[in-house]
C-alpha cells in the first residue's frame, strides 16, 4: 500500500475486462467522514467498482464459483477477482457483503455523483439505471486520479412520471413510504410463477438505462438470492 501502481485509463481496462466497471470514485474530504485502509490510516481517494450488464454475467457463469456449488458463488467470486486486482494495483479492496459492521456503501456511492435514491430501495444512476451492483471500493493511500463525477445528482429527484411505482403488481413501493421488501417477497411466494421471478417489473419500467438490464436467468438469480436474503432476515429473532 505504500507504492500504488496505478493509471486511471490501465485500471478501468483491468476491471473492465474481468466483468466488472470503474463506477467511479472521489477524495474523502479530510473534515468529513473519512473511509479507512485495513491498517487504520484514511483513504486518499476511493474507486469504487460495479457490475453493469451481461459482461459481468458472462464473466461469473464461465467462473469456477458458479459451478462448484459452494454457498454465497457471487461473492466469492467478486472477492477472488477483485482483491487480485487491487493487489496489482497496490489498493486495498473493500467489500459490501463484509460484515457486520457492513460498509457505508450506498453512501460512497451517492459520493461519486450520477446516483439518485429511488422508490425502489435501490440507487439509480444516471446512465446505467437501477442495474448497477455495487461489488467493491478500491482505496488508494496517496491522492489519485478518479473519474469525472456527474454533474448531476442522479435521476430520480427529476423523474416526474416515476412508472416504476405503478409498474409494481404488489403494489410494495410507495413514494412516500419507499419500498416494502416483505410485501414484494409475499407476492413473489403467493403467486408462484408470478413474471417478477425473471425480473422486477418496477425495475424494467425505470426509463433510465434500460440497455443494461440482465438476462432473464440473470435476474433470477438475483432474485433468488435476494428473497433468500429476506426471509432469513424475517427468520431472526
Amino acid at each position: 500500500m505504500s507504492n500504488p501502481q496505478h493509471h486511471l485509463p490501465e485500471l478501468t481496462a483491468r476491471i473492465a475486462g474481468e466483468g466488472f466497471k470503474l463506477l467511479g470514485g472521489f477524495h474523502p474530504d479530510p473534515d468529513g467522514p473519512q473511509v479507512y485502509l485495513p491498517d487504520g490510516r484514511p483513504a486518499a481517494a476511493v474507486f469504487l467498482i460495479g457490475s453493469v450488464g451481461v459482461e459481468f454475467w458472462q464473466a461469473y457463469r464461465s467462473a469456477p464459483e458458479s459451478r462448484d456449488g459452494g454457498t454465497d458463488p457471487l461473492d466469492r467470486f467478486t472477492r477472488r477477482v477483485l482483491s487480485a486486482l487491487a493487489g496489482e494495483a497496490g489498493l486495498a479492496a473493500l467489500f459490501p457483503f463484509e460484515g457486520p459492521p457492513y460498509h457505508p456503501f450506498q453512501q460512497w456511492a451517492l459520493r461519486t455523483g450520477g446516483f439518485s435514491p429511488s422508490p425502489l430501495g435501490v440507487l439509480v444512476h444516471e446512465t446505467y439505471g437501477p442495474w448497477a451492483g455495487l461489488r467493491a471500493a478500491f482505496l488508494s493511500s496517496r491522492k489519485a486520479e478518479i473519474p469525472g463525477q456527474p454533474a448531476g445528482q442522479g435521476p430520480c429527484p427529476g423523474c416526474e412520471a416515476k412508472p416504476c411505482i405503478a409498474a409494481c403488481p404488489a403494489c410494495a413501493i410507495d413514494a412516500r413510504r419507499g419500498y416494502d421488501a416483505e410485501r414484494c417477497c409475499g407476492h413473489l411466494d403467493t403467486l408462484g410463477e408470478s413474471p417478477c421471478w425473471s425480473g422486477c417489473l418496477s425495475r424494467s419500467k425505470c426509463p433510465y438505462g434500460q440497455e443494461f438490464a440482465p438476462l432473464p436467468d440473470q435476474a433470477r438469480f438475483h432474485m433468488n438470492a435476494f428473497v433468500s436474503l429476506v426471509r432469513s432476515m424475517a427468520a431472526k429473532p
